[in-house]
């Protein structure tokens, strides 16, 4: 995990990013992070080691950090978005429609589909998404 902060870290400071105590912080929790956490959830797991840090500070970084190409901001069609520091390699999404747990799947690539989907529609694509929906163990456990 330690290799994976100092490779983020160095992509930052090769687009001119200056690395601050907190901005360190939230990029080793994204990357520590397997829940694909909302800003607030950030800023509750870093408030008590950053008392003066606020809520806009961490939209600020997250800002930053997705302008680097280290974090993908995924909305699921709910008030908050969520964000996933693993851009580095294709990975997919199962979201459970009771409690909104992410979890983090991998299936073969869809870059055929892309390139059909570029074919068909003369679209210069540019990337594409997939989640699948359903029910995680823990709420299934707790229905029966």
């Amino acid at each position: 995990m330690a290799q994976r902060v100092e490779k983020a870290v160095e992509i930052l400071k090769n687009t001119g990013v200056r690395m601050t105590p907190q901005r360190h912080a939230i990029l080793a929790y994204l990357l520590e992070s397997m829940t694909h956490p909302t800003a607030d959830e950030i800023y509750k797991a870093l408030e008590g080691k950053f008392p003066n840090m606020s809520v806009a500070t961490i939209y600020n970084n997250l800002r930053v950090f997705k302008e680097a190409g280290l974090v993908r901001e995924l909305t699921f069609g709910d008030a908050s978005s969520r964000f996933d520091a693993n851009v580095s390699e294709d990975h997919y999404h199962v979201i459970c429609t009771e409690c909104g747990a992410i979890h983090d799947f991998h299936f073969p690539s869809l870059h055929e589909a892309e390139a059909a989907a570029a074919k068909s529609a003369g679209f210069q694509v540019k990337g594409h998404r997939l989640e699948v929906y359903g029910v995680c163990e823990a709420c299934q456990k707790n229905t029966h």
